[in-house]
């Protein structure tokens, strides 16, 4: 996810689509552990993702608490 389209969406879905990666890295760690991945990069970028969801719902919690 680019930080423009995540800027488009509202706090409750960015907090929705954090849940869903987090679900997403617990699988693919889960079957990490059994069997080899198809494609090991997914969970770095799913990581990415979280961090830049979690980067600009903490930028909009200080923009609310500036003002």
């Amino acid at each position: 996810m680019k930080p423009a389209e995540i800027r488009d969406l509202t706090d409750a879905e960015i907090r929705d689509r954090i849940g869903q990666i987090r679900e997403e890295l617990f699988r693919l760690r889960f079957r990490a552990a059994t069997q080899p991945l198809e494609n090991p990069a997914l969970v770095r970028s799913l990581r990415r993702d979280m961090a830049r969801l979690h980067t600009i719902l903490r930028e909009r919690e200080r923009e609310g608490a500036q003002r």
